[in-house]
């Protein structure tokens, strides 16, 4: 097993990622590269309703004496939220078993770097 693992091409390593010509290694699966037929960013869209209807309460609250400056800190609190709300990107791969979101992060550059370093081995796998 250890003479089988130097001679493998690792096209990405970090603390919890592997990725070399036959294996993808990640957190808690191992998959091997001859079952992945295909690999690529997928998006995951952040619903943001919750808080534009905080926004929409804080406005509706502004038209009152009583609760005026709970509008302020409503509208405040909503316009937070929708701004820290971050769409999530997953390495997704296409296996005989299916698809499946493999590794997710709000960072697309690192999971880009994952993208491709699984292109680079599937080409390389033949």
């Amino acid at each position: 097993m250890e003479n089988q693992t130097q001679n493998e091409t690792i096209f990405y390593h970090d603390s919890s990622i592997k990725v070399t010509q036959s294996r993808f290694i990640t957190y808690s699966k191992t998959y091997t590269m001859r079952n992945i037929s295909s690999v690529y960013i997928f998006e995951i869209i952040k619903s943001k309703t919750k808080a534009i209807l905080l926004i929409i309460l804080g406005v509706l609250l502004l038209f009152s004496k009583e609760f005026f400056w709970l509008g302020i800190i409503i509208l405040i609190l909503g316009f937070w939220w929708i701004y820290t709300i971050k769409n999530e990107y997953a390495v997704r791969i296409s296996t005989n078993a299916g698809e499946v979101n493999s590794i997710v992060s709000k960072d697309r550059d690192y999971i880009q770097k994952i993208v491709n370093a699984l292109n680079e081995a599937i080409i390389h796998r033949g």
